[in-house]
């Protein structure tokens, strides 16, 4: 199985210079446990924020998250891979890195995620597929 057989392609993204509040509001609107953090400037990369390094570095610390920006908080650059990696390389990226989501990327482009979500249903389909054809 493939990386876009399994990633997501819906990305939200959210600018480097908002509040980690808007972040958290931007998240739990939309039921999401990440953002992509676009660059701030051309010399600059993509980044990601998750549900936790909102948790860990803000909330636990009893920051105002007002007061701090995504930038702040945010871990880049973005692991990337292309679209045809087989899942078992992602796994053990995903692995080496200690990450829950890796961006499926195209010249500079980023197509969508598998998380470690994808990769569980992703074997489950997998295994159907077998059953249902052996």
């Amino acid at each position: 199985m493939k990386a876009e057989e399994i990633m997501n392609k819906r990305i939200e993204y959210i600018e480097s210079d908002a509040t980690v509040y808007d972040a958290i509001e931007k998240m739990v609107d939309r039921r999401i446990r990440s953002l992509v953090v676009r660059p701030k400037d051309e010399k600059d990369v993509y980044g990601v924020i998750t549900g936790r390094d909102i948790v860990f570095r803000v909330v636990y610390k009893n920051l105002d998250p007002n007061k701090i920006k995504v930038e702040e908080i945010t871990s880049k650059p973005l692991v990337c891979i292309d679209k045809d990696m087989d899942i078992e390389h992602v796994i053990k990226l995903m692995e080496k890195f200690n990450i829950a989501r890796i961006f499926v990327c195209e010249q500079k482009k980023i197509l969508g995620v598998v998380s470690l979500f994808d990769v569980m249903a992703g074997s489950l389909i997998k295994r159907a597929r077998r059953g249902h054809f052996a």
